[in-house]
């Protein structure tokens, strides 16, 4: 009777460690799950932020880019997709759009010298440049919090509970391959 109390005492407290470990590890994937869905929510408010002052800037450009209507347009629609897309691939596409049409904004402006004195511009300018900075700083987070998150869920024992809780890989913040070719640079130099 002895022995088999021992083995009973034993196997409850094998069934115990097994449970608070599982608990545990239930746990942490949560958390990391919940991490990078926080990670992307800052990127989300980021970008919202950049995309309610494009109005602002399109509002102010209007008036001395006369000639510039095709830019002004492309940043509007840009703007669109954003606030249409649903998913953070979608999103990614419509703030590469974004992005290439303020570097075109941008260098356009530097045509309209009273646009570039402008003080309004020039605020909405350093407002925009400083969320594109902050931007790419949560950029990084959220891929560190992915890569984390997609190695956690692919691990034994992890892997396991993943399964069973339905988690599925979840997608880098990628730069498009047109952003990532160098821009050509051309000096025309008197002959």
């Amino acid at each position: 009777m002895g022995v088999f109390l021992l083995v009973l005492v034993f196997l409850g407290l094998g069934a115990a460690i097994v449970a608070v470990y599982g608990v545990g590890l239930y746990n942490s994937l949560i958390r990391i799950k919940v991490n990078t869905e926080k990670s992307w929510a800052n990127i989300e408010v980021l970008l919202k932020q950049r995309y309610d002052e494009i109005p602002k800037l399109v509002k102010v450009c209007e008036g001395y880019m006369k000639y510039e209507r095709e830019t002004l347009e492309k940043i509007t629609q840009a703007r669109s997709q954003f606030l249409s897309a649903k998913t953070p691939q979608d999103m990614a596409k419509a703030d590469s759009n974004l992005a290439g049409a303020l570097k075109t904004l941008f260098a356009v402006s530097e045509n309209y010298p009273e646009l570039k004195a402008n003080n309004n511009f020039r605020q909405l300018q350093d407002r925009i440049s400083y969320l594109e900075n902050q931007i790419a700083d949560r950029r990084e987070f959220y891929n560190d919090s992915v890569a984390v998150y997609n190695t956690r869920i692919n691990q034994v024992p992890e892997l396991f509970v993943a399964r069973m809780l339905n988690y599925q890989e979840k997608g880098m913040y990628k730069v498009p391959a047109a952003e990532r070719s160098s821009p050509e640079i051309k000096f025309d130099f008197p002959k």
